[in-house]
């Protein structure tokens, strides 16, 4: 892992900073051509602004994955169902938007480059990771779910909504062997951010930690650690810059409905000497 180290730079509490939904932009994109979606609807468009095909979709795109000719797109239902407001996920054709599989699942990640992913789904009594093939197939499971982040292995930054939270840093292995790594304190940490040397940076409960490939850890700075009675009125974020990067943490008031603050660091980042 390395002895990273971070300098907090700046800090301010500010008014307002309401979590955002998904970004406005592009699901997915490579080689200049992009996947869209909206309400309703799927597209693929070429770099010169061709739509080379539009589909249907059953509700509201959030996320796509590419891997080779495959896409793999997670929804949000219209309507309130059994599974609440999660929508089908879509395993498509790239070239021309078929449906080669429907399947079920909230996060999704793309395995290689040969059209295979991981689709995971937390609540209704699932916490749980599939690996299909390229044509929707179920190839291993394993009872762990979260932000997946696939770079010559598996790791999960677990998320299980759990009080107290039973999520871990861990390593997903074939057969499915999950390999436990570092506690997490906060149940919904937010996605990490990747380093170049495999390190993760996790947000977690107000503290910045890093974990390496084998699942070691450090703690790398605490900014604003979060009693565990406290930790639901909080919605963190990490994000790279040209100085290094960007911790957030949106607060909920403990009393008055729809108004937030938000906690903003910027941080120096150092990279170990080799």
């Amino acid at each position: 892992m390395g002895s990273w180290q971070v300098t907090v730079l700046d800090h301010r509490h500010e008014p307002g900073g309401r979590p955002q939904g998904r970004p406005e932009g592009p699901l997915a994109q490579r080689d200049g051509w992009e996947v869209h979606g909206g309400d309703g609807e799927l597209s693929r468009v070429d770099a010169d602004g061709v739509v080379r095909w539009r589909r249907p979709c059953p509700g509201r795109p959030n996320a796509a994955h590419l891997s080779a000719d495959r896409v793999l797109v997670t929804t949000s239902s219209f309507e309130y169902t059994a599974w609440g407001h999660l929508g089908p996920a879509l395993l498509l054709d790239l070239a021309d938007g078929s449906l080669v599989a429907e399947l079920r699942g909230e996060r999704g990640a793309a395995l290689g480059d040969d059209g295979r992913f991981v689709l995971g789904l937390e609540g209704y009594g699932a916490f749980h990771t599939w690996a299909h093939d390229r044509d929707g197939a179920v190839v291993d499971s394993w009872p762990s779910y979260g932000h997946y982040v696939v770079d010559g292995g598996l790791r999960v930054v677990e998320a299980d909504r759990r009080v107290p939270t039973r999520s871990r840093v861990v390593r997903l292995l074939p057969g499915g062997v999950v390999e436990p790594g570092p506690r997490l304190s906060d149940a919904q940490a937010p996605a990490p951010l990747v380093l170049a040397d495999g390190t993760l940076l996790v947000l977690d409960a107000g503290v910045l930690r890093a974990v390496g490939r084998e699942l070691d850890d450090a703690v790398l700075a605490e900014l604003l650690p979060l009693a565990p009675d406290q930790r639901h009125r909080f919605t963190g974020a990490l994000r790279r810059t040209a100085e290094g990067l960007t911790a957030t943490l949106v607060e909920r008031h403990p009393t008055r409905m729809g108004r937030y603050s938000r906690h903003v660091w910027t941080l120096g980042l150092r990279t170990p000497r080799p």
